[in-house]
């Protein structure tokens, strides 16, 4: 109940964002911090490139890929990364001169689909949706990927997915229904990795963009990126109640990491795709990273255990 409680008695008050990383990203994705390297990676999916940022120096370096990249985890007890490719789970390095290794197709059937957002759970098992590459068929799943390659689906019938991310003490899981604006629940049994008791928890309201990507801070609280709204929102984890946001000078929003050497910023990641002219002439920073210092600091994020 701590997490709860502490969420309650106090409001965040984040700073003022700001570019890092003036990217020009088609499609950016993927934040995730690296307490190992004291690195910020993200990816531009439909770019087909990972980059990484360095915020005590600002050095930025990228790998480009052959195939779509959506998210990536690192890996607990080998150097290198878990990344979705644009047809499932595979293994990349990037202090190594290799390809990516696929280990694991799950959609071979669905050619008009491909992966998108993901996280590992804090028992190495990494968690990533499908979606339809036009974003219009249900046709996407939520897969859970072990260390010893076994894959299990465990939710389907969405148009695009978003998160996954979960409460402070692990027992549910929030994951999003991007196209129809909403969040869902579950009950998550950690051992088994399981999930139960599927809810709705937020539905986005009219105008205010679609639920993108998220993740939870150390007191428990949800931060939800806008597609289409311009900011990264901040949620009480059992009412669902808006708590605070922070706004960034362009409208996709796509993804968000906490980070830095004290966890205690939030970076952000944007999108150029679906603006049109007008819109890029008067957002010049799309598709860029951004980072916003905050008065708390969130999670690290859980490592695959493979």
């Amino acid at each position: 109940m701590t997490s709860i409680l502490d969420t309650r008695a106090a409001t965040p008050a984040p700073g003022l964002a700001h570019c890092v990383h003036p990217a020009g990203a088609l499609l950016g994705e993927g934040t995730l911090w690296s307490p190992r390297e004291q690195v910020l990676y993200w990816v531009d999916i439909l770019g087909r490139r990972l980059h990484r940022f360095r915020p005590a120096t600002g050095a930025r370096s990228s790998w480009a890929f052959d195939e779509e990249i959506s998210t990536l985890a690192e890996r607990a007890n080998a150097p290198g990364l878990i990344v979705t490719l644009r047809r499932g789970f595979a293994l990349f390095d990037p202090g190594a001169d290799a390809a990516p290794r696929y280990l694991h197709r799950p959609e071979a059937g669905l050619p008009g689909n491909r992966f998108n957002d993901g996280k590992c759970d804090a028992q190495g098992r990494f968690w990533a949706g499908t979606m339809d590459f036009d974003c219009v068929a249900p046709s996407g799943a939520l897969y859970r990927y072990d260390p010893d390659g076994r894959c299990t689906r465990h939710d389907e019938g969405f148009a695009v997915t978003n998160g996954p991310t979960w409460s402070a003490d692990g027992r549910t899981l929030y994951f999003n229904d991007t196209i129809n604006s909403r969040i869902y629940a579950y009950d998550f049994e950690a051992g088994a990795g399981t999930l139960s008791n599927k809810r709705l928890w937020l539905a986005f309201a009219p105008g205010d963009g679609v639920p993108d990507g998220m993740t939870t801070d150390a007191a428990g609280r949800l931060w939800i990126s806008h597609w289409g709204g311009a900011c990264v929102s901040c949620h009480d984890p059992v009412t669902a109640r808006e708590l605070c946001r922070v706004p960034l000078p362009t409208s996709h929003v796509t993804n968000c990491a906490f980070g830095g050497a004290d966890m205690r910023t939030l970076f952000i990641s944007t999108a150029r795709t679906g603006l049109t002219p007008e819109q890029l002439a008067g957002q010049p920073l799309a598709g860029g990273l951004f980072a916003v210092a905050m008065d708390s600091p969130g999670l690290p994020a859980g490592l695959f255990g493979g």
